[in-house]
């Protein structure tokens, strides 16, 4: 593993190991306007996978959409000149750092929906220890920040994926996952920040996380990054995955191919 980067200390890896969840301040301080400029391009010209999460009558609104990067010029900026591949290496404890895809999420004023508790490692066709994901808010929260519970990242099953509109289950096959807990009620250490433009939450792809509504008066747009180590490895899911990524030709035990999922870092491979 490199030198760590002086956003970051031993204390933040220990951490992040622990707990599966741990902020970067300022992470994407410098980059902010960028994010703000590719988060608009998106929600101008949609890509294939935006969604809109709120059904008919709930209130405000809930955008999300993913895998643009390569194809909006400042979220590519925004990524290719901030620290996030190394900090995603020392978190990791990998030599590498590799990009899986991007997520971009705006609820606007009075969206009264949270985002569901869920994993995100069952959605992805992505094994092995060493992920992280950076949620990066570029106005600021409060009560609208991510909400992790610590520790999940070690539970020894995953939990159920479901589809965040119609609350279904994603894949056929529910009694392989354990049930959607409720953290809330059931006492477990939920980790929450307030935070500022450019910050960051690192957190595990198998860390159970949520959001909840936007009863602000402004709105709360969130840049999502999810990275991938020395260790992840292609794994089949019970059917197709989110992101799909159709036709990548992988198969099981394979690294991500690099033109796909190019590495950042270190900086010789990207």
């Amino acid at each position: 593993m490199s030198a760590l980067n002086p956003l970051i200390d031993a204390g933040d890896i220990e951490t992040y190991q622990a707990d599966g969840v741990v902020l970067i301040r300022g992470l994407f301080r410098d980059q902010v306007e960028l994010l703000r400029e590719g988060v608009a391009m998106n929600m101008q010209e949609p890509g294939p996978y935006a969604a809109e999460n709120l059904k008919a009558g709930e209130g405000g609104r809930f955008f999300d959409d993913y895998c643009n990067w390569t194809r909006l010029p400042p979220l590519r900026a925004a990524i290719e000149g901030s620290a996030v591949a190394e900090v995603a290496a020392n978190l990791m404890q990998s030599r590498r750092a590799q990009v899986f895809h991007d997520h971009v999420l705006v609820k606007e004023p009075g969206t009264a929906k949270p985002t569901p508790w869920h994993q995100d490692a069952p959605y992805y066709f992505v094994s092995g220890r060493q992920t992280v994901s950076f949620w990066v808010p570029l106005d600021p929260v409060r009560e609208a920040s991510l909400r992790c519970v610590a520790g999940s990242h070690l539970w020894p099953r995953d939990v159920v994926p479901t589809r965040w509109l119609n609350e279904d289950d994603f894949y056929p096959s529910r009694e392989d996952y354990m049930p959607v807990p409720d953290p809330d009620a059931e006492g477990m250490r939920i980790v929450e920040y307030e935070m500022a433009p450019g910050d960051a939450v690192a957190f595990h792809f198998r860390t159970l996380h949520g959001a909840r509504g936007n009863h602000a008066a402004s709105r709360r747009r969130a840049f999502s990054l999810r990275m991938v180590g020395d260790d992840a490895r292609y794994v089949t899911r019970p059917g197709p995955t989110s992101p799909p990524f159709p036709g990548h030709g992988m198969r099981d035990g394979d690294m991500l191919r690099e033109d796909w999922f190019p590495p950042l870092w270190p900086p010789a491979a990207a």
